[in-house]
C-alpha cells in the first residue's frame, strides 16, 4: 500500500511555501517530490544489503532549486532541448523565444514555477497554466503531471496538456540517476544497455542537423550492455562537442508505443534502474557541466563533479519544429498531448539473495 505525507520544504525568494510530497509503498521505496518545478527530490530504495540509498540528485533546500543550473528532478518544458536560434515558424508566423543558452532556447522556466498540487489515492497531481506568450511561446497551456509510485517499485510518470492556440509542447523530466548512492562518485562505472539504433546529429552549437545517425561503430551504441565510461574517452567528434555524453537517442519501435527505453546498473550497490516510455526519444545525458553549477554543493553537502549523473529524459526530437521529417511537436486546440514513462527500480540478477 501507497501513503502520502507532506511536509512544508522552505519558501521560495517571494515568500511563497514550498510542499513536498513523499510517496512511500511497503517495500522501502519512497519519493519525494516539490511542487516547484514538479521536481523529483530524491527516490530512495534499498540496495543489494538492504541499506536505503538515494539514486537521484539534487539540494537540500529552496535557495539551491531556485539558483541552480542543472534542473535536477524538475520537468522541462514548454519544450525540452534546444530550439535552434530560439525561433521558429508556426502556421505562417514566427515566434522568437528567450535565448538562454548562447543564440539558442533551452529547456524553457517550467523548472522555477510553482505547480498547483493535489493527491488521489497513490498519485500526485501537479497542474500549471502557462499563459500565453510565457517565454515567447504562443496559446495558454494547461499542464498536469501525475506521479504514481507503484508496489513493483517503479514511479510512474503520466502527463497531459491542453491549449487554446496552435502551439508547440516537448515536456520532460529532467532527473540524474547515480545508483551507486550519494557518495559523490562518478556514473562512468554504470552498465548501460539502451533500445536505440540511431541518434540525431547536432552541429557544435549544439543545433539540430535534421540527420539520423546509426549507432553502429560508434561510442553511442549501447544496444549490447557495456560501461558508461567504456568509451567515454574516444576521439568521436560527436563525443567531443560535449566533452561526454548530450544526445538525442532515437527509440526503436513504433512511434506513441510503450517501449523500453533501456536499463542501468550499478554493481556497487547492486541497483537496477529499468526505464520505458511512450515517446520516441530520449535525451541521454551524462552530467558534462554539473561542474559548473553555481551552487557548489548538492544534498548533504556532497560537491556533484563531473559526470555524477546519468539523465535518461523521454522526450521527442529536439527543434522539431524547425525539421519537418522528425515526428511533430505541434499541438493544437482540442487535441491532447499525453506522455507516459516510468522508471522501475530493482536488484541487478547476479546480486539477488
Amino acid at each position: 500500500m501507497v501513503t502520502v505525507s507532506t511536509k512544508e520544504f522552505g519558501r521560495t525568494k517571494d515568500g511563497q511555501k514550498v510542499t513536498a510530497y513523499e510517496l512511500c509503498n511497503g517495500n522501502g521505496m519512497s519519493v519525494r517530490i516539490l511542487d516547484l518545478g514538479c521536481t523529483v527530490q530524491s527516490i530512495i530504495v534499498p540496495d543489494k544489503n538492504g541499506v536505503s540509498t538515494d539514486v537521484v540528485l539534487g539540494y537540500d533546500d529552496v535557495l539551491s532549486y531556485e539558483n541552480g543550473t542543472c534542473f535536477y528532478g524538475a520537468i522541462v518544458g514548454r519544450c525540452a532541448n534546444r530550439i535552434k536560434n530560439a525561433r521558429f515558424m508556426l502556421d505562417g508566423k514566427e515566434y522568437q523565444l528567450e535565448k538562454n543558452e548562447g543564440e539558442n532556447h533551452n529547456h524553457g522556466v517550467f523548472n522555477k514555477r510553482m505547480f498547483d498540487a493535489a493527491v488521489d489515492g497513490d498519485t500526485l497531481i501537479l497542474r500549471y497554466t502557462s499563459p500565453d506568450m510565457e517565454e515567447g511561446y504562443p496559446g495558454n497551456l494547461s499542464v498536469e503531471v501525475c506521479y504514481r509510485l507503484r508496489d513493483d517499485n517503479a514511479l510512474e510518470i503520466r502527463y497531459k496538456a491542453t491549449t487554446d492556440a496552435p502551439t508547440i509542447l516537448n515536456l520532460s523530466n529532467h532527473s540524474y540517476f547515480n545508483l551507486n548512492g550519494p557518495d559523490g562518485s562518478t556514473v562512468l562505472d554504470h552498465k548501460l544497455w539502451l533500445n536505440c539504433s540511431n541518434y540525431t546529429e547536432y552541429d557544435e552549437t549544439f543545433a539540430q542537423t535534421g540527420r539520423l545517425i546509426s549507432v553502429e561503430n560508434t561510442p553511442l551504441d549501447f544496444r549490447k550492455e557495456q560501461a558508461v565510461g567504456t568509451r567515454f574517452y574516444d576521439d568521436y567528434p560527436p563525443l567531443r562537442v560535449c566533452t561526454g555524453y548530450d544526445h538525442n537517442m532515437v527509440l526503436d519501435g513504433k512511434e506513441g508505443e510503450f517501449k523500453p527505453i533501456g536499463t542501468a546498473k550499478s554493481e556497487r550497490s547492486g541497483i537496477s534502474l529499468e526505464a520505458f516510455t511512450t515517446e520516441p526519444a530520449i535525451q541521454l545525458y551524462s552530467g558534462n557541466y554539473i561542474q559548473f553549477d553555481p551552487v557548489p554543493k548538492g544534498k548533504n553537502g556532497i560537491h556533484y563533479p563531473k559526470n555524477a549523473g546519468l539523465c535518461m529524459e523521454a522526450q521527442h526530437y529536439p527543434d522539431a519544429i524547425n525539421h519537418p521529417n522528425f515526428p511533430t511537436t505541434v499541438l493544437r486546440p482540442g487535441e491532447v498531448y499525453t506522455q507516459k514513462t516510468v522508471y522501475r527500480f530493482g536488484i541487478c540478477n547476479e546480486q539477488k539473495k
